[in-house]
């Protein structure tokens, strides 16, 4: 991902364009990351990426799931007992 200063995005916007048509363009401020320039599509893909948790949660019929269903026997396997006293 590039990254400029926002003193060559105010002097060049053309080029932040540009750069941001072929991914992400942290734009920072005073050294710092402040903003991410990128087109509408990427934007667009990012909030649409899918159902959350919370809608998942949501979801008809997850009350009827068993949360406390028995494990396959090979998560003994990569399961350890932790104290948590």
């Amino acid at each position: 991902m590039l990254t400029i200063s926002s003193r060559v995005f105010n002097q060049d916007t053309g080029f932040a364009k540009k750069a941001a048509a072929d991914g992400p363009v942290t734009i920072t401020d005073r050294g710092k990351p402040a903003f991410v320039l990128m087109t509408h599509a990427a934007y667009q893909k990012l909030i649409d990426g899918g159902p959350t948790l919370g809608d998942a949660l949501y979801m008809p019929g997850v009350a009827d799931i068993d949360l406390n269903a028995e494990l396959p026997s090979c998560a003994d396997e990569f399961s350890r007992d932790v104290d948590l006293s």
